[in-house]
């Protein structure tokens, strides 16, 4: 008799179990149900596809995160500031193109520490004339420009020769030995070109300085002096050129598309960095540095630098403001996102927020919380539940169905874009449903039962 009692309330238990009176989880089925109009689809390569035409834009950021240091502004009791060095870019592709202006053409003119040859013919008379100005072994003799511009002969003088042209100097070094009576057969020749520089850095394969000499120097051809750009995405390239306290910039990009860009004519002074960051720092840096060598002969420089780090300090201040305060606002949740929502047999049921400025796809939101415990949850029961953004279809809803029974399938997870305020729903595995239904009634049965028995 007591074992009949015990059979009895088991089935009776089972019973009620399996036709959902004691105990009713969540699932998705199809047709008219509560005044929704529900569409399963399962979830194929094909409508994966179909699924990821629907139209969505994703949230930007705040412009201040596309930005680097160059605000437009005016900065108050500073007085007058330079332009400004970088306007306000969102993305790299779109980075202005700011190019120097034309450098002025001419030949070169020989400058301080120059190294400039009197070549004169092998031994002769006129050797003995010129005892003082060349040695007969040698029939080159080199003679550096010095502080005031000038060169210094034996027997002939000091000539001043810096700001002049080759052919303009070789004519007064003519006048001044056709004066002292010295046979002017010569030719002079600028042996070291130390007078004009141009330097460069960055990501380049070898930083350096390079002279200026008889030829004009270009962009392209600087970076060929400094073993190239030693960067792989050139989306992220930018060659900097600061000049007489202005900066300007041209995406590598564009660079390597035009060829007026390459041949900017470089001059003496430039400072020319390659960037990889979309930032100013180590560009700031870098003209900081050589600005300091400059100001060994120029001290006007250190005004320079003063203002570039005062404005670049000052916009990078704001941005930086602009960056925290969004940043305390997502923390309040005081900032409108899109979210999706994960229900049922998930490893923890929450809100998924959409990343900004880009997609994200069903695997993101699955594992982002520790994925699919498969002791509770059903792979083979895996619904992303959309409604129709269609205002006259306001009732439609459409479940895409994976089953990922298969665990190949999951790949399809990997590649279906989730829209704002779609759920993920995973229902629970058949005998977790009677197991849970055990669980909730089987103390208060067995104790009757047991109660009844031990009377």
């Amino acid at each position: 008799m007591r074992r009949f009692l015990i059979a009895a309330s088991a089935a009776t238990l089972l019973a009620l179990a399996g036709c959902g009176v004691i105990y009713t989880s969540p699932s998705v089925r199809e047709g008219n149900v509560d005044g929704a109009k529900v569409r399963v689809v399962p979830m194929t390569a094909e409508t994966v596809i179909a699924a990821n035409q629907s139209p969505f834009r994703p949230a930007s950021l705040p412009a201040a995160f596309g930005q680097t240091a160059g605000t437009p502004g005016a900065m108050r009791g500073m007085g007058a500031i330079p332009e400004p060095v970088v306007s306000p870019e969102t993305r790299p592709a779109a980075m202005e193109t700011r190019v120097p202006p034309e450098a002025p053409g001419g030949p070169y003119r020989i400058g301080i520490g120059d190294v400039l040859v009197l070549a004169t013919r092998s031994a002769s008379n006129s050797v003995e004339e010129l005892s003082g100005l060349l040695a007969a072994q040698n029939r080159r003799q080199g003679y550096v420009v010095q502080d005031d511009g000038a060169i210094s002969i034996p027997d002939v003088g000091r000539i001043r020769v810096a700001g002049e042209t080759l052919d303009e100097a070789n004519e007064m070094v003519f006048q001044a030995l056709v004066e002292n009576q010295i046979d002017p057969a010569f030719s002079l020749e600028v042996a070291e070109f130390n007078s004009q520089r141009v330097s460069i850095g960055g990501a380049v394969s070898n930083p350096t300085v390079i002279p200026i000499d008889l030829r004009p120097l270009y962009l392209d051809e600087a970076l060929v002096h400094a073993g190239g750009v030693a960067a792989t995405d050139i989306d992220y390239v930018t060659i900097r050129i600061y000049r007489d306290g202005t900066l300007y910039q041209v995406p590598l990009k564009e660079l390597y598309s035009s060829r007026n860009l390459q041949r900017i004519r470089l001059v003496d002074g430039d400072s020319i960095f390659v960037d990889t960051a979309f930032e100013l720092d180590r560009a700031q840096a870098y003209f900081t540095q050589q600005l300091t060598l400059y100001n060994v002969r120029n001290t006007a420089r250190s005004n320079a630098i003063q203002e570039l780090n005062n404005e670049i300090a000052l916009r990078r201040g704001i941005i930086e403001e602009q960056r925290g305060n969004f940043r305390s606002r997502l923390e309040l949740d005081a900032v409108d996102r899109d979210y999706v929502y994960l229900a049922g047999e998930v490893r923890k049921q929450s809100r998924f927020p959409l990343p900004f400025e880009q997609r994200a796809v069903l695997a993101d939101a699955m594992y982002e919380e520790g994925g699919i415990p498969t002791i509770n949850g059903n792979v083979g029961q895996i619904y992303v539940i959309r409604g129709e953004s269609d205002p006259r279809e306001f009732a439609g809803v459409t479940a895409w169905h994976l089953d990922a029974r298969n665990a190949a399938s999951l790949i399809l997870a990997t590649r279906f874009e989730l829209r704002p305020n779609d759920i993920i729903f995973v229902a629970e595995q058949p005998v977790t449903s009677w197991n849970r239904a055990l669980t909730q009634i089987s103390p208060g049965v067995f104790n009757s039962t047991i109660s009844s028995l031990a009377q």
